[in-house]
This record gives structure tokens, sequence and C-alpha cells, in this order.
């Protein structure tokens, strides 16, 4: 029996498994690194012990510091989570030499799987079908590259010890093979420690869908019918529900008894992804499906089926981990509803979803209802490092049908307001928002097909919040010049004479935006502050509320904003979406902007993995100069048109600062 829960991972994923522990009335340990000390899984566990440096070598992938914390607290159980030591059989191995209970699947089934070549020949044995493709031992790039011309382009080329899209590159011409196989092993080397690929047939029309699988230690298998994760970015999924789109009846059946059979072909116990690629070119038909992997972890996006099947799968785990009885037979599961789920990122999609670091100056989320969840890792507060996954929430709700869970996922992206970071919230709704997603037409091609609607080009803050920024700034001043504590000593709205009881005061707000600048007039009446910017007028009473939001009739409509002030600057966030202006600093004289012109910087701190050019390399617009490895991801920088490099200011295995200039190009005009 289990009494007492270590949870051997961070972020969302520990809270979430910390909260199902509490509820069955564990005892819950959490584990960190030193940059997680006052993370929120820390906080919420009944305990929490230290394992050594930021990196995740040095700490959440340190096998021997967590069962020596396991021994110490004299946790029953360690849950892994997913990611990090989650698929590692060594470590379940570990686990049961030291006494601990493993939730998660044998050794041997996670071994049996972990290995896609040798995972797919196990699946064509159990009559499961399989993609097309060259699954063998020879690593040899000119081998490799043959088989590839006999499969026929496109291809994939992916990581044997893969997931998550790690290691994977799809290669849609032969002379691209070369680079794309060294990337992704490079990827695949970094983050599995090994750079074996194979090579897969492209399926036309691709759809992705998983289904989720559970067995126990008594012989029982069940599947919780199926995700639609189609919705991918880099082989990443961005986007998932349940139940998937257009799935007919005998299409749902068979995929559930085929993963069903690969779960039983290895002794599965526990919880379990079975993966499919479904050819959709002809819409879903029953014949056409094909195993990709199986996932031997609670996935990502099992809240959308706990959504729609009602039922807690960490407590599932948490049980059969204990030896018990699957809690529901096959016939007593349904599926009641539709669900989405999607993952909030710290990252910036106008800058080709680069990862974003910073303090989290605010962090606002939907209130949690029937019809919304909300799992996240991260407070007000925090610190997105350059060390873990930029997830920082999944963002999942609930209808009676798919239109209705899609309007309340829209509804609710509209209240995220994050400052301090860059999140991709905008782009999650315009995907939520397009029709082809709309009517379940989408494949796994849908980002890139559509990347232009759905990251439109950067255009500057809409008129209002021009309005509100402006007025959250005069309200701040005005505030102050009543404390007396204006930064600004020289400002006529600091001098607390009562010279404004005879009338109307203006002054001018500047607001910059990138390299635009704005310059409001902002007038201070007896009954508040008022304001315009192109033909619209703003007014307000009492501005800014107790809970830092700015409120202000524009055109006679009440709108509010929630505002965060940092020095020199003023974040605005609404609808989702976040603008962040600076305000001119008065001793600022020097000017000096030249860090960005005349080559490339770093975007962020991470590790250089390949540089491409020379000086004196001629190169073109979009070509690539150099990849940087960050947030467990590789990142091409390319040129930003066609220059000459007249340097090169790092070479590979350089660890940068982000802002560290990398290469410099001549100057065109001279």
């Amino acid at each position: 029996m289990i009494t007492s829960l270590l949870i051997a991972n961070r972020g969302e994923i520990a809270c979430r498994v910390i909260e199902t522990a509490r509820a069955m009335g564990l005892r819950t340990i959490a584990v960190y690194s030193e940059a997680d000390a006052g993370a929120r899984h820390v906080e919420m566990a009944d305990e929490a012990h230290l394992l050594g440096p930021a990196p995740a070598a040095e700490s959440y992938l340190r096998m021997d510091r967590i069962l020596d914390v396991a021994r110490a607290s004299r946790a029953d159980a360690i849950h892994p989570g997913y990611g990090f030591l989650s698929e590692n059989a060594e470590f379940a191995d570990a686990c049961a030499d030291a006494g601990v209970v493993f939730v998660g699947p044998p050794a041997d089934a996670i071994r049996a799987m972990g290995l896609k070549d040798t995972a797919k020949a196990l699946m064509e044995k159990a009559g499961v079908p399989v993609v097309p493709g060259y699954h063998g031992d020879n690593q040899d790039a000119a081998y490799l590259a043959g088989e590839a011309d006999q499969i026929g382009y496109p291809v994939l080329i992916k990581a044997v010890a893969g997931g998550g899209g790690k290691g994977m590159r799809r290669v849609d011409d032969a002379a691209d093979f070369d680079k794309a196989l060294q990337s992704a092993r490079r990827e695949a080397k970094a983050a599995f420690g090994d750079d074996r690929v194979l090579i897969e047939k492209f399926v036309a029309s691709p759809r992705h869908i998983e289904v989720q699988v559970f067995a126990d230690a008594h012989g029982n298998v069940v599947h919780l019918f199926e995700r639609d994760c189609s919705v991918q970015r880099r082989h990443q999924k961005v986007v998932e529900e349940a139940p998937a789109p257009g799935m007919p009846d005998d299409m749902r059946a068979a995929m559930g008894h085929a993963a069903c059979e690969a779960a039983r072909a290895i002794g599965y116990r526990g919880a379990g992804t079975v993966e499919f690629i479904a050819d959709a070119s002809d819409g879903l038909r029953s014949d056409r499906f094909y195993f990709m992997e199986m996932n031997t972890r609670l996935q990502v996006e099992h809240p959308v089926t706990e959504m729609i099947t009602g039922q807690d799968l960490v407590d599932w785990q948490l049980r059969v981990a204990g030896g018990e009885l699957l809690p529901l037979k096959q016939d007593d599961i349904g599926i009641n509803g539709h669900a989405f789920e999607v993952r909030l990122y710290a990252e910036d999609p106008a800058k080709s979803f680069f990862p974003s670091t910073g303090r989290l100056a605010a962090f606002g989320l939907p209130p949690e209802s029937n019809a919304v969840r909300v799992d996240a890792g991260v407070r007000e507060g925090d610190e997105i490092s350059i060390y873990y996954d930029p997830m920082i929430a999944k963002l999942v709700t609930w209808g009676d049908t798919r239109d209705d869970a899609r309007r309340q996922m829209d509804a609710a992206l509209r209240q995220v307001e994050v400052a301090g970071v860059r999140t991709n919230t905008s782009f999650l709704r315009q995907v939520i928002g397009h029709d082809v997603f709309a009517a379940g037409a989408m494949d796994t091609g849908f980002i890139d097909e559509h990347l232009d609607a759905l990251v439109p080009a950067v255009a500057g803050a809409p008129d209002e919040v021009l309005l509100l920024g402006a007025i959250a700034v005069a309200q701040s001043r005005l505030a102050a010049s009543q404390t007396g504590s204006a930064s600004d000593p020289y400002s006529p709205w600091n001098d607390v004479s009562g010279w404004r009881l005879s009338g109307t005061a203006e002054e001018t707000i500047i607001l910059i935006e990138g390299e635009e600048s704005r310059e409001l007039c902002v007038r201070y009446t007896q009954d508040g502050i008022e304001t315009s910017w192109s033909g619209r007028a703003a007014s307000a009473a009492a501005a800014v509320d107790g809970a830092g939001r700015v409120h202000a009739l524009i055109d006679g409509h009440g709108i509010a904003a929630g505002v965060v002030h940092a020095s020199n600057a003023i974040t605005v966030m609404r609808e989702g979406e976040s603008w962040t202006f600076a305000l001119p600093d008065p001793l600022d004289v020097t000017g000096d902007d030249a860090a960005a012109s005349g080559g490339v910087t770093a975007p962020m701190t991470g590790k250089i993995t390949q540089v491409w050019v020379k000086a004196g390399d001629s190169v073109s617009r979009g070509a690539p100069l150099i990849a940087l490895e960050a947030m467990k991801m590789e990142h091409t920088l390319s040129a930003p048109g066609d220059l000459k490099v007249s340097d090169v200011l790092a070479a590979v295995g350089d660890q940068v600062e982000g802002g560290a200039a990398l290469v410099v190009f001549e100057d065109p005009a001279s």
C-alpha cells in the first residue's frame, strides 16, 4: 500500500500529481533544483529536498540523488511525471532494487517501446499496422539517404530514442537530407544521449491520433478512447482535443483494439499512450492508420481524456502501482462531451517562436469551473529560466459539443494576462478561431500551411490599448504626485499646491513601441483624466483599481485592461495579448541603440551547436548562420538579408549569453 509519494519532476506536472496524491491522503515529497527553490511544487508538497544545480543533468536526471531522497524521506513510491526519468528503464530497475515502487510500467516494457525500430518490429509481430520505412541498424549517412530515396520523399527522420518531436525532421527533397540528418542527430544526442535515427514515409494529410491505454498487474487492459493531437509545430503538440473530430465508430473501435493489443504484447502495466498516424486524405478510415510509437508514461495532454471520461488518471496510476485492479472495465467507460487543451508557452511567435525568458511580472489565468481547468506550475513573480521547457500552463476546456468547448477555450484565452515574458496566447486564439480548425479539417501540416494567418505581421498596438496605456501612466504620475514620490521632480504634477483646482492641466505622454513613438496629450480635469488618439476619445475617473486594472470610457464604451508598471516601461494586457511600451527616461541622453545593428545576436543564453558561415562568405536572406541550443530545443539563426559576413564571433561548443554578438556583416553601403 502506498502512503507516501515522491514526485521526481517539476512544474505543472509535479503540481498536478501532488493534488491527486493529497486528495488520496498520501504524504507528498517534492524534489527541486537550485533554480526551483521557490517553485510552486516545492510549496505545495508536504516536504521538499534539494537535488542540485539548475541543469537537469545535475538535478532532475540524477537517479542516485533522487533515490537518496526517497530513502531519507521514507517514500513508498516515486512518480516520474513526464520527461526527465519517466521513460528510463534503468531508473525503473533502480527503484525496484531500492525497494521503492516506480509509478509506471515494468522496465522491460519501457525498453521494448523505448527504441522505435524494435517497437515497430514488435507491433508488426502483434498485428498492429506500422508506417513503411527503414528501421535497421545501419546508421551510415549515405546508406540512410539511399533508404530515403527508396521510400520516396517526403520522409521523416526520427530519433530512435526520441519523443516530443525532438530529433525529428521532415525532408521534402533529397538535396536537404544531409543537413536535416545532422540537425536531427545533434538534437537527439542532446536530448536522449543517442543519435541513432530511423526513416519513415511521410503520410499524406496526416492526422496524429493517439489512444490512452491502461493495464493492471492482473492482466486487465482497457482504453479510454482517443485524442487528436494533429495541431503541431516542429512536431511538438500545441492543441489537443478529445474525441477526434470526424472519427467513425468502426475506426475508434479498431484503434482502441490495436492499442490494447500493443499493450498486451509487451506485458504493460499502468498508463500508456499508443500513437498512430492516420491518412486523412480521403477522410478517416479504419484501414488507414499506422502505429508510430508508444509513450510509456502519462502524457502532457491527459487532461482532455479526464474531461470527457470523468476519470482521474493519476488516481488510476497510483492505484495500479499499489497492486489494485483497474477502477473500471471497458464497458463502463464512456465519452461525455468534448474537450480541448492548449499549451501556454513563454515564447514569441513573431520571432519564430523563440523561447522567452524573464520574471513573470503578471500571471493571470481564467478562473476554474466545470468547463475550464487550469494546470499551471508557476505563479506571478516566478522566473522563466533557460534551463527548462518554456511551457508555463495548460488551459483545458469542456463543452457538450466541439463548438461549445472551442468557444469556452477562446473565452479562457481572452482572460490570460501575462507580463514579463512573451507568450503564444494570441497565436493559440488564432488557431482556435481558424476556419479549418473550426471545421475539424486540420492535419499535422495545419500550422505550416496557415502560418501567415496564425502569426500575422507584427502591427502596432490598437488605438484603445494606447489610450489605456496613456491613462494608466497618467494615473500613476498623478498618484505619485499626490504622495510626493514622483520619479520626475520637475513635473508640474509634483506640485501639490492645489494649482489644478483652477482648471484643466495638460501633459504629453510618450509611449514607445519598438522603434515607433506616439505622443498622447493627457488632460487632468476636475472629473478625472482625458486623452485622445487617432480621433478616438478616452476618459477615466478612477483609472486604476486595486487589482491593477485600468478602466476607461473609450468612445462611450467601458473598457478595462491589466497593467503592469516596470522601470521606464508599462505593459498593457487585454484580450489575451500584451503590449509593452517604453517610457522616455529624461536622464538617458546616450541614445545608444547600436547593439542591434550590423549583425546577428543571440536571442537568449544557449550553446552553439553548429556554425555554417565564416568571414568573407556571402549569404542570402534566410540562409542558416548558426544553430543555438536553448531550453531543450535547437534554434537556427538565419541571415536577415543578402549580406556579406565580416566576422564570426562564436564557435561550436561556446556557451553564449542572450544579446551576445554572433555574426557581423559588412555594411552594404560601404
